[in-house]
């Protein structure tokens, strides 16, 4: 393997990681002892890479680094078109926009034109037996982004109407069902909210106490979840 392509590698190794990496595990990925990693990590820093970190800590790209996607094999390229295809699909009118503006701006991004590889992807998603789109998803997605609270006004299985204030964190894609986890604070707990028996929603003013994560590290180990990537 040439110096370059190695370079490149380890940039796109740091890039799959959320939090500090150490050296060993870097060189057990790539293949090569630490003393390599430690020498390319101190190469990319000089050519401008920005990495924070030393050594017998770990490694992490800083917050808002950008590197466009130079290059996807085949089975890259599928995986990125069925995704894509999928939200299209399942998701609401403004995921499914960005799934398609997103995969146009991997195409124009990389050395070569992907635009008739991703068009030629031989992998379909078929449309759902039930219409999976529900009018509350997109105000769901954007209080879980900014951490608000909601105030629902909900219809049970029964059609018994309630109405409470609630803490989103979550949104589960099932085929032609969508789930809010959140907190509910008349019940002091986790619960899970269908989106199709929304009835209202307002987006509050309040942001919840909680931190989000916390409360997703609490869903999982409530329903035993593991690590979710």
């Amino acid at each position: 393997m040439s110096r370059t392509n190695r370079l490149f590698l380890l940039m796109e190794a740091l890039r799959s990681y959320r939090r500090p990496v150490t050296a060993a595990v870097l060189a057990e990925r790539m293949q090569v002892s630490e003393r390599t990693i430690y020498r390319d990590i101190q190469t990319l820093a000089g050519l401008g890479a920005p990495i924070a970190g030393e050594a017998g800590i770990g490694y992490v790209l800083r917050a808002g680094m950008f590197l466009p996607p130079l290059m996807f094999d085949v089975d890259e390229l599928e995986a990125l078109v069925l995704g894509a295809r999928w939200v299209r699909q399942q998701g609401d009118p403004g995921l499914a926009h960005a799934a398609s503006s997103a995969l146009a701006k991997i195409a124009t991004a990389s050395p070569a034109d992907l635009r008739d590889a991703l068009a030629d992807t031989s992998l379909y998603v078929p449309p759902p037996c039930e219409p999976a789109f529900d009018a509350f998803q997109a105000p769901a997605r954007q209080a879980i982004r900014r951490g608000r609270k909601l105030r629902l006004h909900y219809s049970d299985e029964q059609g018994r109407h309630s109405e409470r204030v609630v803490w989103p964190f979550a949104l589960a894609f099932f085929e032609g069902r969508r789930v809010l986890a959140a907190w509910c604070e008349l019940r002091g707990a986790i619960r899970h909210f269908r989106i199709d028996r929304v009835r209202g929603v307002d987006e509050l003013e309040e942001s919840y106490p909680a931190r989000r994560c916390d409360l997703l590290a609490r869903w999982r180990r409530e329903l035993d979840l593991g690590e979710l990537s």
